[in-house]
């Protein structure tokens, strides 16, 4: 019996054992919670089936494929940091945001946010379609390519006005840095190639969930089909938002600060739904 709790020793766990422990399943969750359903998920997944196979052929004493799986292991490490390195540097950004630098943040950034739901409000109403991409602390000009520099303090009317059919800058997005619209005009986002996006998406909203999987901004999409407002962070689209709405959730940080309305069903947020081409 002694001879078998030494051979146990192993499991004898201390405080500092029980917090390492809750660390790394902290940590192990949140990966899964951020990359669950994207292309990184599946990747994780295919690594899991190659460790097992590695695993169980060296059980087996095999020595062809745990030779050709550790080689696999090796140099694949390399291209896995080359291939998802928008995703890892979203991830870090994530590790790095705090509560309380995001408290000052968004007290600093009320009137900004009032202006953005105002502006969507009369867009939505008139249906004119736009994106208005809201930069947290991931810089997005490493994530668009650029379009007309503006620097200007933002407004209602300003981002009213930049939207409007026909005129010189309403085709494409709206970058906000803080409190001014820093470009406008021919931005372009990179359309998200999550699987879990359904292919009839609409461009505008397709590129909204493209850069909120890459960075944290907070990206309002009005549809000019529908004059819906929707809302995309962190991979996820909040549609039907009334203007009450995207307000408290552009005061959150994309977070919702009450219960989901009747303009917003939980089916509207865990899986966008089906728009046309032009929405």
């Amino acid at each position: 019996m002694q001879a078998l709790l030494d051979y146990l020793g192993f499991l004898r766990l201390d405080l500092k054992d029980v917090a390492e422990i809750l660390i790394v399943s902290f940590l192990l969750y949140r990966v899964l919670v951020v990359y669950t359903g994207t292309r990184a998920f599946q990747v994780l997944i295919g690594f899991v089936v190659l460790v097992s196979i590695y695993v169980a052929s060296q059980a087996l004493q095999l020595r062809l494929i745990p030779y050709l799986l550790s080689q696999v292991f090796t140099y694949g490490a390399f291209a896995l940091i080359v291939i998802f390195q928008p995703e890892l540097r979203a991830a870090l950004a994530r590790l790095g945001r705090t509560r309380l630098f995001q408290a000052f943040a968004r007290l600093e950034q009320q009137e900004v946010m009032d202006g953005i739901a105002e502006a969507a409000d009369r867009l939505a109403k008139a249906k004119i379609g736009g994106i208005i991409a809201v930069e947290q602390e991931v810089d997005l000009l490493n994530h668009v390519d650029h379009g007309t520099p503006i620097d200007a303090i933002l407004s209602t009317e300003l981002l009213t006005t930049v939207f409007t059919p026909y005129s010189p800058l309403h085709d494409g997005a709206v970058i906000v840095k803080r409190d001014r619209i820093a470009y406008a005009g021919s931005v372009i986002l990179r359309l998200s190639e999550s699987p879990a996006v359904e292919r009839s998406l609409g461009t505008r909203h397709r590129a909204a969930l493209g850069l909120s999987e890459e960075t944290d901004a907070l990206v309002v999409v009005i549809s000019e089909e529908t004059g819906q407002i929707s809302l995309a962070h962190e991979g996820r689209l909040y549609r039907g938002l009334r203007p009450d709405e995207l307000r408290q959730r552009l005061k959150a940080g994309g977070e919702e600060s009450s219960p989901v309305t009747e303009g917003a069903t939980e089916r509207d947020v865990e899986r966008p739904a089906a728009l046309s081409a032009g929405s």
